[in-house]
C-alpha cells in the first residue's frame, strides 16, 4: 500500500518513514511538512493512505483533511498526533477521519494503517473510551422512523465500535456479503457517506 506522511517534524517523518518501510506491504510515496504540503502531496500522488499530524503551521492537519476530503470523499486519512484533544478528536471524526491514534502508541502505528486500509474505523489507547460522551447528545433517536430494524441496529453498534465486516459477521453469525449489504442500506436509509458518517451519528444520538 502507497502512504503519505505529513508531520511538521522532519526528524519524526524520517525516522517514521523508516518504521512504517521496514514492513513489506508499505511504501511511502512521499512526505511533507505541512497541511500545503499534505494537499499538493495527495492531489499528486493519489495514496492508499494519509497519515498525518495535526498541529501544523499555517493550515492545520484538519483543515488539510477537510479540503482533501471535499475533492475525494473516499480519501483514507489517519491523524497521528500526540495531542488527544477533545475539540480535534470531534472534528476528526465529523469531518470524516478514519482514525485517530497517539504517537506514543509506537508499536500501534503499522496495525492501525492496515486496520483502515481493511476498512475499520481506528482509535488509539484511551481516546475510544471518550468518544461516546463527547458525540452524546440528549434526545433518543427514532430509528423506525428511518426503517431501521433490530438486526440492522445491532450492526450500526457493532461499525460504531469499529469492527471490520468480518467481525461483525463472525459476532452476529452472518455471512460477511451479507453484513456487507446491511451496511449500504443503512448507508442509505440514513443519508450517510460511510462508515465514519454511520459511527458518528450512533455516538450523536441516543443508543437505542
Amino acid at each position: 500500500m502507497r502512504i503519505i506522511l505529513v508531520d511538521d517534524d522532519k526528524l519524526a517523518a524520517v525516522s517514521l518513514k523508516t518504521i512504517l518501510e521496514a514492513d513489506t506491504e508499505i511504501s511511502v510515496a512521499g512526505f511533507g511538512l505541512s497541511g500545503q504540503d499534505a494537499i499538493m502531496l495527495y492531489e499528486r500522488e493519489k495514496p492508499d493512505l494519509l497519515l498525518m499530524d495535526i498541529r501544523m503551521d499555517s493550515i492545520s492537519g484538519l483543515e488539510a483533511a477537510e479540503q482533501i476530503l471535499k475533492t475525494d470523499p473516499e480519501a483514507k486519512i489517519l491523524f497521528l498526533t500526540t495531542f488527544s484533544d477533545d475539540e480535534y478528536l470531534i472534528k476528526a471524526l465529523r469531518i470524516g477521519a478514519k482514525g485517530y491514534i497517539l504517537k506514543q502508541d509506537f508499536d500501534g502505528i503499522v496495525p492501525a494503517i492496515k486496520a483502515v486500509m481493511g476498512g475499520q474505523t481506528v482509535f488509539g489507547d484511551g481516546i475510544a473510551g471518550k468518544i461516546p460522551s463527547l458525540m452524546h447528545t440528549p434526545g433518543a433517536f427514532d430509528y423506525e422512523k428511518y426503517g431501521i430494524g433490530i438486526k440492522e441496529l445491532e450492526i450500526i453498534e457493532a461499525v460504531a465500535l469499529g469492527l471490520s465486516n468480518r467481525e461483525i459477521a463472525n459476532k452476529l453469525f452472518l455471512s460477511e456479503g451479507t453484513v456487507r449489504n446491511y451496511v449500504s442500506v443503512i448507508l442509505e436509509k440514513l443519508s450517510l457517506r460511510d462508515r465514519t458518517q454511520l459511527a458518528v451519528f450512533y455516538y450523536r444520538h441516543d443508543k437505542f
